[in-house]
């Protein structure tokens, strides 16, 4: 089954009055396509914030195929 890393990001204002993009943290998953890894970040993300929506922390995710060919 293919692995997918899920980044769920933020921009935020810098002390400089540029805004930034930050990772509010990242999420690997096992999933059978790239929808379901999406799907089940978001609940894990959810979970492991206490949070409702994933929208609360973070902006948008950021997906990635995690296996690397050797």
């Amino acid at each position: 089954m293919p692995r997918y890393v899920i980044h769920f990001m933020k921009n935020v204002l810098g002390e400089n009055g540029r805004e930034a993009e930050i990772c509010q943290r990242t999420v690997e998953i096992d999933a059978s396509s790239e929808g379901q890894a999406t799907d089940l970040a978001k609940k894990r993300f959810c979970e492991q914030q206490a949070l409702r929506h994933w929208s609360l922390r973070a902006d948008r995710i950021k997906i990635q195929a995690g296996d690397f060919p050797s």
